[in-house]
């Protein structure tokens, strides 16, 4: 038996990066996986790819965010786990930010998450069944580059939020996790270091020069992460924020 097997699992922004590494890995360990995100075509491409179900969400819209759920449960009768894994990281320091950045960091990376928790937690706890969430989060939430402002703050709201949640919901067998993760070798991060840091073809292995492990983080050992959290295995634990790093938040040379 798999980690998840028979688990109805719902993985948020699952259409490409670590939420389709998680979707992957959700399916091989058994659970009945539905990934949705913004745009259809790449939605559809992944559920094949990745053997989950698709459905078409903007997390930044509260009400698609809860409706992503509420398809879940129509399809399965319920939901046993969500991982909120849709995220924007588009750059703004404190000075250039506008409040349109602003408040597209904060839909996308914070009320989106809020809101799919929000249904997924009400339909385990109505059920009085247990469940697992796990919010894909971000080392950064701990203070972050200059140009990561909107962010960070967005960010370090989930970090928040996920201990809040998790707290409030301990005695209803709901557990929240969260993880930090780092500098990790996507589609979306090869794009942003195009778009805005002017980066060429050799910009992975400039990065893996100046990594103590020799290279960015991998999307295939994040996911396997994110299962175990997400499943009975990893026990009791929650409302634990987990550093996924190779840097040493907080020690100093």
């Amino acid at each position: 038996m798999g980690l998840l097997d028979g688990r109805v699992v719902l993985v948020s922004g699952g259409t490409q990066g670590v939420g389709a590494g998680v979707a992957r890995a959700a399916v091989r360990e058994g659970a009945l996986v539905t990934i949705s995100g913004r745009r259809i075509d790449v939605g559809e491409e992944a559920a094949a790819e990745t053997g989950a179900r698709f459905v078409a969400a903007d997390v930044a819209d509260p009400a698609q965010a809860r409706a992503s759920v509420a398809a879940v449960v129509a399809e399965h009768g319920r939901i046993d786990g969500l991982v909120n894994a849709a995220g924007l990281t588009d750059r703004g320091t404190l000075l250039d930010t506008t409040p349109e950045l602003f408040d597209r960091h904060v839909a996308v990376n914070l009320r989106g998450p809020f809101f799919t928790m929000q249904a997924a937690v009400a339909d385990m706890v109505a059920r009085g069944e247990p469940g697992s969430v796990v919010n894909v989060i971000s080392s950064s939430e701990l203070g972050g580059q200059p140009y990561l402002a909107p962010y960070v703050a967005a960010k370090a709201g989930l970090a928040g939020l996920t201990r809040n949640a998790a707290h409030a919901h301990r005695h209803d067998r709901v557990r929240i996790n969260g993880v930090d993760i780092g500098w990790t070798d996507t589609e979306g991060e090869d794009a942003v270091q195009r778009r805005f840091h002017d980066a060429d073809d050799g910009w992975r292995d400039d990065a893996a020069a100046r990594l103590p492990m020799g290279r960015l983080g991998r999307v295939d050992e994040i996911a396997d992460f994110v299962v175990f959290l997400l499943s009975p295995r990893s026990g009791v634990v929650t409302g634990s924020v987990v550093d996924w790093d190779q840097n040493v938040l907080g020690g100093l040379d």
